[in-house]
């Protein structure tokens, strides 16, 4: 490196000329000092900058997971769908007719089918040998008609209510009466599907679990996030809005533990908007941000299965429209089925800034969620880590990834709405690429974008996506 010295000529003395030479040279070394210093810095420390430059994007968070054992499992069905009946009593669907549809709900296998909603209470239950008819008394299409949905709104909508203890009674009542039926012998029971708990709801519970605790296989509830007359884009961004379901559970936790610690526990039908949903906002890009955070929270708190309501159906609370296209919500669904697996790992956290706040922002508008690579999907050996990440800030984030997860290779699939509306898009773009059907028949291939052994993840503004570490040999994941 060679350094120049310029001298003014109103300098007249010959002796000051080495001196202003040496003053020059002086600081430009302790620049050049600052600099190197800074530079050896790396990941450790980020460079000073004036706040109104943008502190927040200068951020950068340093991440591991814990590998050894996974903090939940959850059922191999996690992720599953409901149909309204009102598509079967309409009659103007034969879904099983339409490849289109089966071919987009055969990309969310596996899943378990839930039939229900508000036109449940037209299905007749029939059973022609049913012995509990012959004594006089209800059969089993009584339980099941009478208490479908949502038992705390039961005067509301029928004009009288029933409290926990006497639905406990009649769903030990229908167990009895399915069991001496042959086909409904070995027949799974859940309930009572009440909704948000609140005192009135939580109260019905305890009686319910009171009484028939250990009659269900899984103790169920519905969630809905927004009034869907009010909404608006910005509410899908919330955080506060994000966090009403971690509430949620475990107020439902403490009720159930209390009778029957270690029942499972389903949210059987979760929207993000009511009244069915708002056109341009609970079927665009938007409204990802709660169904892919609902997955995240849901599966490291404890919930066994959550059922989204629906699949396909009128309104716009849906993975598939009415033209059988899929949405934004459908996608991030198919990508969470490729990629997430039941094991639910631990995330370690700390955001390195001028005045050290670790967490922050993750525990704001950064949310990452990490499990083990699906063992199915035969493009990742056993023991590859997936981790899903929603930045709601309106900069981009910087992670680094240390301890086990240091110098490994990372595939990007990085979400982001295609067109001109925005977050208001019904059409998502994969690493760049539009997501769309190839045929009736056939999914898009969902190609990752390979990055570079030890590159930062750098995730941008209001986006979500999911990056598979390779070849971490994480113990947890090793085996099934």
């Amino acid at each position: 490196m060679r350094v120049l010295c310029a001298f003014p000529e109103a300098m007249s003395s010959s002796n000051s000329r080495p001196s202003a030479c040496l003053a020059w040279v002086a600081l430009f070394l302790a620049l050049l000092l600052q600099l190197s210093l800074s530079s050896q810095a790396g990941d450790r420390r980020p460079l000073p900058v004036d706040r109104a430059a943008g502190l927040k994007e200068k951020t950068l968070i340093l991440l591991d997971v814990s590998t050894k054992n996974p903090v939940r499992t959850v059922n191999e069905n996690f992720l599953s769908l409901q149909l309204d009946p009102s598509i079967i009593h309409d009659g103007w669907l034969d879904f099983l007719s339409s490849k289109r549809l089966v071919t987009l709900a055969r990309g969310l296998s596996p899943a378990f089918l839930r039939f229900g909603g508000k036109r449940t209470d037209f299905l007749q239950f029939q059973n022609l040998r049913n012995p509990a008819k012959s004594r006089g008394g209800p059969g089993p299409d009584y339980y099941l008609k009478n208490y479908e949905d949502e038992p705390n709104n039961y005067r509301t909508m029928h004009g009288r209510a029933v409290n926990g203890s006497q639905l406990g009674k009649d769903y030990i009542q229908l167990k009895s009466l399915l069991q001496p039926i042959r086909i409904y012998s070995r027949a799974s029971l859940y309930g009572p599907n009440i909704g948000r708990p609140r005192k009135n709801v939580i109260a019905l519970l305890d009686g319910f679990m009171k009484v028939a605790g250990s009659t269900v296989d899984a103790v169920t509830w519905q969630h809905c996030y927004i009034d869907g007359r009010v909404v608006k884009v910005m509410d899908f961004l919330k955080t506060r809005l994000l966090d009403t379901l971690s509430d949620q559970i475990r107020k439902i936790q403490k009720v159930v533990n209390t009778y029957t610690p270690g029942k499972k526990i389903w949210l059987e039908g979760v929207v993000t908007t009511s009244a069915g949903g708002t056109n341009n906002l609970s079927d665009s890009y938007a409204s990802g941000f709660l169904w892919l955070n609902t997955l995240g929270m849901l599966a490291n708190q404890g919930i066994d299965v959550v059922i989204r309501h629906s699949f396909f159906d009128h309104g716009y609370n849906h993975l598939v429209d009415q033209n059988f296209n899929p949405l934004p919500d459908y996608w991030l669904s198919l990508l969470y089925k490729r990629l997430i697996g039941p094991k639910v790992l631990a995330v370690h956290v700390a955001g390195l800034q001028r005045k050290p706040r670790p967490g922050r922002v993750i525990r704001d508008k950064l949310r990452i969620y990490a499990h083990c690579t699906n063992h199915h999907n035969h493009n990742y050996v056993r023991g590859s880590i997936t981790l899903f990440i929603i930045n709601l800030h309106r900069s981009r984030k910087k992670i680094k990834l240390a301890g086990t997860l240091r110098d490994k290779l990372v595939h990007q699939y990085l979400l982001q709405p295609y067109g001109q509306e925005g977050l208001k898009s019904k059409s998502v773009q994969l690493n760049g690429q539009l997501l769309v059907m190839v045929d009736d028949g056939t999914l898009p291939e969902l190609k990752p974008r390979p990055l570079r052994a030890g590159r930062t993840l750098v995730i941008p503004p209001v986006t979500m996506g999911f990056y598979v570490v390779k070849n971490v040999n994480a113990l947890a994941c090793r085996y099934r």
